[in-house]
């Protein structure tokens, strides 16, 4: 969430900017509610002085044996009249809340302009595209082939966006997942954590899912108001939530492998073929929470992060900024990296990386102690895939086919599947 003095201060700016995102802001509402409050503010203030002055001459009028019974109605009169006062600007400052809850983080200056993914803009390539001696398959026809990847199973037992692995289609996904955990935790530093695959509504408050991309998630039906997670970065990021964190133990660096859910709200007819769209997938998770002054030289080690798997596993990709109307959100900015599919003749997203600032930690009350000062302050928090396993294990298919459509198993993998040289027919 935007720092309410910042609309306050910086009104016109935070329009232009927030338009720049493709974000209409309704500037009239928020001046009229920002009015309503002020003298709202204002008459309630008035008030609590003038029930404790009465308040105060009942006590002088008792000293002296006057009459207090007029005193008393008059303050028993102001007490209602400030509770009414009170409930108007409660009521006025959830108006203003939920207004600023609907608007998205302001994008950083360095974002390209632009609205939508032709305006991205490309930073680095890395690997050279692989050539074949015959025409490439995409992974679902590799699956078919050598068995272990079963869209129809999938399609069977939940409907479509689901896929049935099995085999060493299966055992590729497996170790594929493992090895991210392991350089992640054994080269990059950060902390294994195994976190629930339901939150509840403050979770998802917290990391900007709710109230705006409800839609997007799986709800629970019943008494206990629980979603499944479209991300590990909702749990990860909430375990700060309404902390307090040291400066010596900044930067807090969490990693997370799970399974994700997400409804797919808004994409009907968009990769319908394939595991490049499914409601289920997994996921290793990346998050930072670190010092306000050090957000930025983390986005770049944390996107280095996950480009480090992709060099790892010989997989080309390119680096790309997102343009200010692409980012996610909650982000100020964000790169995204995206891996050739040979299958596809195209890069596609794998991993997107994101700077948000202090908007979670705003929501979250997710901040870190000063030792200058005492004080809390809001921390900065960044997430990242690192990386998307289904997507990875796409990749790889696609990337190391041969063509009797066996995959050969890139050398990194191979003692997470006892040496084995490539996936043959099931």
């Amino acid at each position: 969430m935007l720092d309410p003095k910042l609309l306050r201060q910086d009104l016109d700016n935070v329009v232009t900017q927030l338009a720049a995102r493709g974000f209409t802001f309704d500037r009239e509402r928020y001046e009229a509610l920002e009015q309503a409050r002020k003298t709202q503010q204002v008459a309630t203030q008035d008030m609590q002085a003038a029930r404790k002055t009465s308040s105060k001459k009942i006590g002088q009028a008792k000293a002296k044996g006057e009459d207090v019974a007029p005193l008393l109605a008059e303050v028993e009169s102001l007490g209602d009249q400030l509770k009414q006062a009170e409930q108007g600007l409660s009521e006025l400052l959830a108006e203003l809340h939920d207004l600023l809850a609907g608007m998205p983080n302001i994008p950083h200056e360095s974002v390209p302009a632009g609205l939508d993914e032709a305006d991205n803009v490309e930073i680095k390539r890395w690997g050279e595209i692989p050539t074949f001696e015959f025409e490439p398959r995409d992974h679902v026809d590799l699956g078919e082939q050598i068995g272990g990847l079963d869209f129809a199973a999938g399609a069977k037992l939940a409907g479509s966006r689901f896929a049935v692995m099995s085999g060493g289609i299966a055992r590729l996904h497996r170790a594929l997942a493992q090895f991210m955990l392991d350089v992640h935790t054994q080269e990059h530093g950060y902390q294994e954590t195994i976190v629930p695959l339901l939150v509840n509504k403050k979770a998802l408050y917290g990391t900007t899912q709710l109230p705006k991309f409800a839609d997007d998630l799986f709800h629970l039906q019943g008494e206990l108001e629980y979603s499944l997670i479209p991300t590990a970065e909702v749990p990860l990021t909430n375990l700060l939530q309404d902390s307090i964190v040291e400066a010596s133990e900044l930067p807090v660096k969490m990693t997370a492998h799970s399974n994700c859910f997400r409804s797919e709200a808004g994409s009907y007819g968009r990769d319908t073929r394939g595991m490049i769209r499914q409601h289920q997938f997994e996921k290793v998770e990346l998050v930072w929470a670190v010092h306000p002054d050090e957000s930025w030289d983390a986005l770049e080690t944390l996107t280095r992060h996950a480009e480090v798997i992709l060099e790892k596993l010989e997989l080309p990709y390119r680096r790309m900024a997102l343009c200010a109307g692409d980012m996610g959100f909650a982000a100020t900015k964000t790169f995204d990296l995206e891996v050739w599919l040979p299958g596809q003749s195209a890069y596609r997203e794998i991993s997107s990386c994101s700077n948000t600032e202090a908007f979670q930690a705003r929501r979250m009350q997710a901040r870190w102690r000063n030792p200058a000062t005492g004080k809390p302050e809001l921390l900065h928090t960044l997430n990242g895939s690192g990386l998307a396993v289904g997507r990875t294990l796409v990749a790889v298919m696609e990337n190391y086919q041969r063509e009797n459509g066996e995959i050969t198993v890139p050398e990194v993998l191979r003692p997470y599947m006892q040496n084995l040289e490539s996936v043959a027919l099931n």
